[in-house]
């Protein structure tokens, strides 16, 4: 069942009442769980009734991609700025990086609770899933953006697959920060500096002749890893 989107919905009242709801939410998913949460829940500590819940989300599913959204739009925000201030490709994806992982810190326990339902493969919930697709291509955008207006020397194939490649690894990394129980995740900053420069070097390595064919080799095997994911039902 989707969200009716009425045209009170999009009213400031009716904004501080969605993101209410949203909040209510993510705090009783967190103490709670996902499966242990209901909507009638949800919406009694919003202290709104049970169809005013549902005129702004549909299910519990919605909420979380409405969460995902608003990481992102987040993130975006001071990702933009940051971006253009700087030119060099390692300087623009280390900034996204660490600035990725500062946005996301007031989620940290929440993102632990949900990284149960999110990690299968079958759950809606999934990074990978169809419903997250929204999010998923915003934020790959992302990462074009980083590449698109980098000084850098980029082979053509590689420049066309890149954005997606980085979105995998910023996958990975946010993937080691739920885990990360470092004072102030400094494990996963560290994490993102190395990882940062070992990318920045490969990619210099990969505009060498000599590595063209295992640059193809490589492109070949994501472009298998994007058909697997968009067979996906």
């Amino acid at each position: 069942m989707k969200a009716n989107k009425t045209n009170s919905t999009w009213t400031p009242k009716g904004e501080q009442t969605k993101a209410l709801i949203l909040n209510s939410a993510l705090e009783l998913l967190s103490d709670r769980g996902y499966e242990e949460t209901t909507m009638r829940a949800i919406a009694g500590k919003a202290g709104v009734s049970l169809g005013n819940a549902y005129h702004y989300f549909g299910s519990k599913e919605h909420m979380i991609q409405a969460f995902y959204h608003r990481t992102h739009e987040e993130h975006l925000a001071v990702a933009r700025p940051a971006l253009e201030k700087q030119s060099n490709l390692k300087e623009r994806l280390l900034s996204v990086m660490r600035l990725k992982i500062a946005t996301l810190e007031p989620y940290h326990e929440f993102a632990g609770v949900l990284f149960k339902t999110a990690a299968d493969p079958h759950s809606p919930l999934n990074p990978f899933a169809h419903d997250s697709a929204p999010v998923r291509r915003d934020s790959i955008q992302l990462f074009e953006s980083v590449v698109s207006d980098a000084r850098a020397r980029i082979p053509t194939d590689l420049r066309a697959e890149l954005p997606y490649l980085l979105w995998l690894y910023h996958m990975g990394i946010i993937l080691f920060w739920i885990h990360d129980s470092s004072h102030k995740r400094a494990r996963t900053y560290r994490l993102i500096d190395r990882t940062v420069d070992l990318i920045d070097k490969l990619i210099s390595l990969a505009s060498n002749p000599l590595m063209r064919p295992v640059r193809k080799r490589a492109l070949k095997l994501v472009s298998e890893l994007q058909d697997l994911e968009s067979a996906k039902p």
